[in-house]
C-alpha cells in the first residue's frame, strides 16, 4: 500500500489542526507530522493532543531541535508521549536554524557532532539502558530514566534526522532510523540526497533501503489550478527571505528576493505578503512544490517518489485541507465527501 502523511505547523488552531489529523487516520493517512522549526507552537503539546484522540495514526515531529532540551528531558518526553500512544511515535530531530537559536544565546557549533552524540545517547535512554556518556555536548552518569510504568521495557520510538546538506544526509544514514527530507526542494535534488544516505549507511553497515525516508512536500489543491498556485505563492515568499539557500540553489534573482524583502518587513500583515507573493517566480512554484488541482498534484507528489521519497507528508499551504487529504486518501472516500466539503 502506498504511503502518504499529514504535516502540520501552525496555520490552523489546534483544535482544527485534531480535526484534521482525525479524518486523515479515517482515510488511511499513515502519520502525521507536527513541525516546531519557529518559535510559535511547539510540537509537543499537539503531538500530544493527536495521541490522545486517534488510535493508528502515526505522530511524529518534524522536526524538533537537538539544543534546547536536554537529552534526559528528551528521552523522557517522548517516553510520555510513547506512554499515550504506544508504538506509534516518531521523533524527528533537527540542528534547528539561525538566527533564531542565536536570539536564544544558542552557538550552534559542530552541528554534526552535537547530532551524533544527541542520536546515540538518547537511542540508549530509550532503551531504558543506564547510561555514561562523556562527549563534547553531552556528559551524563549513570544516567537512566526513572519510570514506574513499564520501566524495564525498551520503547519503539525511532529516531530520523530532518537532513538538508549532504555531510547530516550521510550522518542519518550511518545512524538513524531515517531521514525526515527536506521540503522546498526539487524531486532531483533527492537522487544527491541518496547518494550521501547510502554512503551513510555503507559505514553504519546497511542498505539505502534500511533508511526510512519520508520527505515534506509543499502541497496546495484546488479545482482551479490558479487558485491553488495563489496559496503556494503566499508560504514561499517567506520562505525566500528566511532561508537564503531556497533562492540560491534554485537561481531566484537575487533583486526578486531584495524586494520580497522589502516589502514583508519584519513582522508582515497579511496584505504585505499578498504584495510580495507576486514576485515569487512561476517556475520556482513548479520546481519545488506540488501546486494544482487533484490530477496535478498526485502526479507532481509521484515524482517525488519515483525520486525517492518512501513516504510523502503533505504540508497544506492553505486552502481546503480535507480536499488535500481526500486526494490521496487510502480509505474508502464517501461519495459526497469527493469534493473535499
Amino acid at each position: 500500500m502506498e504511503r502518504i502523511a499529514l504535516y502540520l505547523q501552525d496555520t490552523y488552531d489546534l483544535r482544527t489542526s485534531i480535526e484534521y489529523v482525525q479524518y486523515a487516520e479515517r482515510l488511511g493517512f499513515e502519520a502525521v507530522w507536527q513541525a516546531e522549526c519557529r518559535l510559535a507552537r511547539d510540537a509537543i503539546v499537539p503531538m500530544a493532543a493527536y495521541a490522545a484522540v486517534t488510535e493508528q495514526i502515526h505522530i511524529g515531529s518534524a522536526v524538533i531541535n537537538n539544543w534546547s532540551r536536554n537529552i534526559g528531558l528528551l528521552a523522557a518526553t517522548f517516553v510520555t508521549l510513547d506512554d499515550l500512544a504506544p508504538g506509534r511515535i516518531l521523533c524527528g530531530i533537527g540542528a534547528w536554524c539561525d538566527p533564531l537559536a542565536k536570539h536564544l544565546g544558542i552557538e550552534r557549533k559542530k552541528p554534526l557532532t552535537a547530532m551524533r552524540e544527541t542520536v546515540l545517547v538518547l537511542r540508549q535512554l530509550l532503551n531504558m539502558e543506564r547510561v555514561t556518556f562523556e562527549g563534547e555536548f553531552i556528559r551524563v552518569k549513570d544516567l537512566r530514566l526513572d519510570v514506574e510504568h513499564g520501566c524495564c521495557e525498551p520503547r519503539h520510538v525511532p529516531v530520523l534526522i530532518g537532513a538538508t546538506g549532504d555531510h547530516m544526509l550521510e550522518l542519518a544514514g550511518e545512524i538513524a532510523d531515517g531521514v525526515v527530507l527536506n521540503h522546498c526542494v526539487s524531486p532531483e535534488y533527492n537522487d544527491h540526497a541518496l547518494e550521501w544516505l547510502e554512503k551513510g549507511a555503507r559505514k553504519g553497515g546497511r542498505t539505502l533501503e534500511e533508511i526510512d525516508r519520508p520527505q515534506v512536500i509543499i502541497c496546495s489543491v484546488d479545482p482551479d489550478h490558479d487558485t491553488a498556485v495563489v496559496a503556494t505563492r503566499r508560504v514561499l515568499c517567506q520562505y525566500l527571505v528566511q532561508q537564503p539557500r531556497i533562492a540560491k540553489t534554485h537561481g531566484v534573482c537575487e533583486d526578486a528576493v531584495q524586494q520580497i524583502r522589502s516589502i514583508l518587513g519584519e513582522h508582515p500583515t497579511d496584505e504585505q505578503i499578498e504584495a510580495a507573493s507576486q514576485h515569487v517566480p512561476d517556475d520556482l512554484i513548479d520546481c519545488i512544490t506540488a501546486s494544482g488541482t487533484p490530477e496535478e498534484l498526485r502526479a507532481r507528489v509521484e515524482v517525488y517518489r519515483q525520486h525517492g521519497c518512501t513516504c510523502p507528508i503533505l504540508y497544506p499551504a492553505g486552502g481546503d485541507v480535507k480536499l488535500l487529504i481526500n486526494t490521496f486518501a487510502l480509505a474508502p472516500l464517501p461519495a459526497s465527501k469527493v469534493q473535499g466539503r
